[in-house]
């Protein structure tokens, strides 16, 4: 028989749960980490319900977002502004391939309804060159580059499981391992540097990242709470199975909530 669910939410105990439930914890929260699934558009809905079930329930709500690059922010105000159309908008930020169909709605629906947006991504060229030389290349950057970045030198753990993970993943590369978990790390800092100036305002904060950015509180979720211990923060990890009726234990724990797809969900790309 087909299985008919779209999808199924669990707690990090492994209990079934509701989107209801995922939202009402949401607004309580300070910053919510939604760990996507780049590709997977039932997820990218999901994410704009969030968003509007905030936007109800909040006095103020902040979106942001790793799909688009510190650099682009101004672009994106002009935009929200009504400065420059769409089509010019589009013509010069840096979009992912699947904007139009995953992560326009959610950037119309801000628009229309005045919720700042923030971009929060390290610019790629920075992080491709620290892929390529390591994080003390930054310091060679102009003035001007290192607006865009975290304050240097950046401090990382590269012990931390997630980081542990991407090596042993990785081994065998005839890439320089380290300056490649120096540059997914630069990625997680900048990141949670983006949210800095928007924590203790009285926001929530809704941030878009792929699950491997957040899970196990790892990842983005770490360095903002190196900065800010008492943070009230909630992570979703969003993750496709066989079989949508349970999850182990591992994933479980993963995040606050957990949302399980179809293996054949349908896909953006």
């Amino acid at each position: 028989m087909a299985q008919l669910e779209p999808y199924k939410i669990y707690d990090k105990e492994g209990n079934v749960s509701s989107f209801e439930e995922m939202a009402e914890k949401a607004s309580n929260q300070e910053l919510i980490f939604f760990g996507e699934l780049h590709n997977n558009s039932i997820a990218h809905w999901l994410q704009l319900q969030l968003l509007k079930n905030l936007k109800e329930n909040q006095n103020s709500v902040i979106l942001a977002g790793e799909f688009f690059e510190r650099d682009d922010q101004l672009n994106i105000d002009e935009w929200f502004a009504g400065k420059i159309t769409d089509k010019n908008f589009e013509a010069e930020a840096k979009l992912w391939n699947n904007y139009s169909t995953d992560y326009k709605p959610l950037m119309l629906f801000a628009k229309k309804h005045n919720i700042p947006f923030v971009a929060s991504n390290v610019p790629r060229k920075y992080a491709s060159l620290v892929s390529r030389e390591g994080l003390e290349a930054l310091d060679s950057l102009d003035v001007e580059a290192k607006k865009y970045l975290p304050p240097l030198p950046v401090q990382i753990d590269k012990d931390l499981p997630s980081y542990v993970a991407m090596k042993d993943m990785m081994h065998g590369s005839s890439m320089n391992i380290d300056y490649m978990i120096e540059a997914q790390a630069l990625k997680d800092v900048t990141m949670a540097f983006s949210l800095f100036e928007f924590l203790g305002e009285g926001h929530s904060i809704l941030h878009i990242n792929g699950s491997y950015h957040s899970n196990d509180y790892e990842g983005i979720v770490w360095f903002v709470k190196k900065a800010y211990p008492d943070l009230k923060i909630m992570t979703i990890n969003t993750v496709e199975q066989e079989d949508i009726n349970s999850i182990d234990e591992k994933t479980a724990k993963s995040a606050d909530f957990i949302i399980v797809l179809p293996i054949d969900t349908p896909k953006s790309y």
